[in-house]
């Protein structure tokens, strides 16, 4: 297990990983935010009337894991579907306002997956969704695994970022996994229930607790974690990073070694994004030359920033800095190990 990080040894991993380039793929989104009043109830239904003050639209998905990976410095890859519609237009435009020119994104006949948040008093009323979430095939495939080549062909790591929207299908995965591995650099993958073992070889494979629990059929046990070790066979990755929400995180390795990164938020608001931030802090560290302990106590501390912030946001290294100490100038004489 790894001895507690140094201040020096963040900064130096920080600072490393601003000179890198992540190659993302998966399924990219956009983010709508409606901010408004609640002032009465609706004569047509007994639901409230929400009167929209403000309208956001923002990056999510493995877009929103672009927009951290920008937001640490490094130069972000994305490869990902849009369809040809206004909303595929906002992100193509949004991308290049974080340096990710937008040749990896592939238009297809389908509508852009669009979240639509309505928020009163800083409180979610109703999301609604518009997608299409069957698996994209035939020659728009062929597109994508083509894109998808020439951005891992320039990483120093690769993302797979699924949200079972139908782009990270088998006939991507494979190649992807394949050229990544054969070039030895860190892969990381974010896995929803489709496709759940089809990432053999990854770096980091990192879960939440109940996708974990729904692959394996079985009750996942952290304060007793011996059965820990077989699911990293089934899975046939290097390291486990199994996200547990307020709990923090557990890394466990290829040898059955557990390690528990207990979390550093000091204020939760929002816990919209935070697996994105997580996820593009281990690839950018893991490309600076942390060691997935490393990567997955630093990932932990931009966490902790993330979910004080309201919706899909992002963290500076600055502020993970900032996190550091006051984290470490709070009663705790040392960062949490991983």
């Amino acid at each position: 297990m790894i001895e507690t990080i140094s201040r020096d040894r963040l900064i130096d991993l920080l600072e490393a990983g601003a000179d890198k380039r992540i190659a993302i793929v998966g399924d990219a989104m956009l983010d709508v935010y409606l901010r408004g009043d609640v002032d009465r109830i609706s004569p047509e239904a007994p639901v409230p009337v929400v009167r929209v003050r403000d309208r956001e639209l923002a990056l999510g998905g493995a877009a929103n894991v672009a927009q951290n990976i920008d937001a640490i410095g490094a130069r972000a890859d994305l490869v990902c579907a849009v369809g040809d519609d206004a909303e595929g237009q906002v992100i193509k435009q949004m991308l290049r306002g974080i340096r990710s020119e937008p040749r990896s994104v592939v238009t297809v006949g389908r509508r852009t997956t669009t979240k639509t948040r309505v928020l009163a008093r800083s409180q979610q009323v109703v999301r609604f969704d518009e997608e299409e979430d069957v698996d994209i095939d035939g020659d728009e495939m062929v597109s994508l695994v083509r894109a998808a080549l020439d951005a891992v062909a320039q990483a120093d790591a690769v993302v797979l970022e699924d949200y079972n929207k139908g782009v990270l299908t088998p006939a991507l995965i494979a190649p992807v996994m394949q050229d990544a591995g054969a070039k030895e650099i860190p892969i990381v993958v974010d896995p929803k229930y489709r496709n759940f073992f089809a990432y053999k070889g990854a770096t980091i494979f990192k879960p939440n607790r109940r996708e974990l629990e729904s692959a394996l059929g079985a009750a996942v046990d952290i304060e007793h974690p011996e059965a820990l070790p077989e699911s990293i066979k089934r899975l046939g990755v290097e390291n486990l990073l199994l996200t547990l929400g307020d709990a923090g995180m557990a890394l466990i390795d290829a040898t059955g070694e557990v390690g528990r990164v207990p979390t550093t938020a000091r204020e939760v608001y929002d816990v919209v994004g935070a697996g994105d931030t997580v996820t593009a802090y281990l690839a950018t560290m893991l490309a600076a030359g942390a060691t997935p302990a490393e990567a997955a106590v630093i990932a932990n501390f931009a966490a902790g920033v993330e979910v004080a912030k309201l919706g899909a946001a992002t963290v500076s290294i600055d502020e993970v800095i900032e996190a550091y100490d006051q984290f470490t100038s709070t009663g705790a004489a040392e960062a949490p190990t991983a």
